[in-house]
């Protein structure tokens, strides 16, 4: 397979549901619909962690959380310590620049970047410290502010996505056309749409809220949520806060900002096209995470269910099957693998920097491969861990009953099968699987030890929470504005 440019886009907390290529029957995407059609799409695509620094951490070192021991959380940032493809292409001399969000722990540390344009990161160098404390749970009052900025309207978030097209249609006709002797790698990540919900008017429109179905599995349906799911809504009570009207003008606003995302994506593969390096570049599309967008009453990321743990992953160029899908199971660690291969940097097989995806999307499904997710931050009473692998997915909480799902004949997870006695050998090896990878209780003891140094260093409990958090980390220039979180 030819070496080639590699641009990488991904989002901020995009539901894979939501796109047209992926079966969404209102969502418009044309543009990230055009390039899973001119390439492969991945159905089976997973964060390593629901959650945005201990996701991009995996996803920039090719490593599972619990391989680094440090960046469990939104008060863990990475800091370059565990190093990555953008290292490695550094040390080849391929041009690695990034444009937009990182969410790391500053700009200066050596991070694996030739050149960092408009990053953002974690506020102060610290980042969300109330997300730490979790022996007990507490209430996170500021969540209400989800349910109040929503709606059409302009954001600095919106601002900030404009810029970050700017800056990627200038480098494209400015920058890559002096970097010929080797492949590059520009890793634009934008902030869409992540919350604040606020979409621009004329995408807000696109989406009528008569059109808008309620979320799923409510519990005024009959609906009963898993006790560890009802730990973690007790503690990020975003849905207490919505009325069934703002729920949809929330969710229209999501859609809304889905498809300005996808809008600013057709920009800048229309600048690729005219510059003339398209047929020279692999063009790959996903995010650090999904969003619940109210099912099971819950918004945000944080759990282990599709809405959540799921990502889209869309990827076209040279050397791809056109118009493919692939149920192959996937992960952010494949993507080491993935870049070092795509612009021909050789590096040894190992199975800790997973596969690559261009090898698996050359090669049949793979019904056996397993890939692994887990939660450790904010509102985790307790270690999520989640195992895919083919129709199945096993959820195993320390301290807890699992769940396991059928996602052939229950993509939507409404039937638990963990606890049902026909299929208890299958749950019995699906832990066994689990194990075999890592030990659950060590790394869950391991997670909370950390964070409760992190929370003693910043003065103990009542002062981290009396200090509070800021919900989304603010754009370059925006001052972040803390809310106390107040005990229950």
């Amino acid at each position: 397979m030819r070496a080639t440019n590699m641009l990488i886009l991904m989002s901020d907390e995009h539901n894979p549901k939501t796109l047209g290529c992926y079966g969404h029957p209102l969502v418009k995407t044309p543009n990230i619909d055009r390039l899973a059609s001119e390439g492969v799409r991945f159905n089976a695509a997973y964060t390593n962690s629901p959650i945005c620094i201990p996701a991009r951490a995996s996803f920039a070192t090719g490593r599972h959380v619990h391989e680094m021991d440090d960046y469990w959380d939104n008060g863990h940032p990475y800091d370059g310590r565990f190093q990555g493809w953008g290292h490695k292409l550094q040390e080849t001399g391929n041009r690695v620049t990034s444009i937009g969000k990182l969410h790391y722990r500053n700009g200066e540390l050596p991070t694996g970047f030739d050149k960092q344009i408009i990053p953002m990161h974690v506020v102060n160098g610290i980042g969300d410290i109330s997300g730490c404390v979790r022996e007990p749970l507490h209430v996170r009052i500021k969540c209400r502010a989800l349910s109040e900025n929503i709606g059409p309207g302009n954001s600095t978030y919106l601002d900030y996505d404009r810029d970050i097209v700017r800056h990627t249609v200038d480098w494209l006709e400015n920058e890559a056309p002096k970097y010929t002797d080797r492949p590059w790698v520009l890793f634009v990540s934008f902030v869409c749409p992540h919350f604040p919900l606020i979409a621009p008017p004329e995408f807000y429109e696109m989406y009528p809220l008569d059109d808008i179905a309620p979320p799923k599995a409510r519990a005024r349906d009959g609906y009963v949520r898993h006790p560890w799911a009802e730990a973690l809504a007790g503690c990020q009570v975003y849905d207490d806060y919505f009325t069934d009207e703002t729920r949809k003008i929330a969710i229209a606003s999501y859609y809304g900002m889905t498809s300005f995302l996808d809008d600013n994506i057709g920009k800048v593969l229309a600048k690729l096209e005219a510059v003339g390096l398209a047929g020279d570049t692999r063009v790959i599309y996903t995010s650090d995470h999904g969003d619940n967008l109210g099912a099971r009453g819950m918004w945000g990321k944080s759990n282990q269910y599709e809405e959540s743990a799921g990502i889209p992953t869309v990827m076209a160029g040279p050397g791809l099957p056109v118009g493919t899908v692939c149920a192959t199971p996937v992960s952010h660690v494949d993507f080491h693998q993935t870049i070092l291969q795509g612009v021909g940097v050789t590096v040894a097989a190992d199975d800790r920097m997973g596969s690559s995806l261009l090898d698996i999307a050359n090669a049949p499904d793979d019904g056996e491969r397993v890939v692994l997710s887990q939660y450790h931050a904010v509102g985790a009473p307790t270690g999520a861990f989640m195992l895919r692998q083919g129709m199945w997915k096993y959820v195993h909480y320390v301290g807890m009953p699992p769940e396991l799902f059928d996602l052939t004949n229950d993509p939507e997870e409404m039937h638990d099968l963990g606890q049902d006695p026909a299929h208890a050998d299958r749950v019995a090896k699906f832990e066994q699987k689990l194990r075999g990878i890592l030990d659950p209780d060590a790394v869950d003891a391991s997670a909370k030890a950390s964070q409760r140094a992190l929370v003693e260093k910043h003065g103990g409990r009542e002062a981290v929470l009396k200090k509070g958090g800021f919900g989304a980390t603010p754009a370059p220039g925006e001052t972040p504005v803390f809310e106390s979180s107040t005990e229950q």
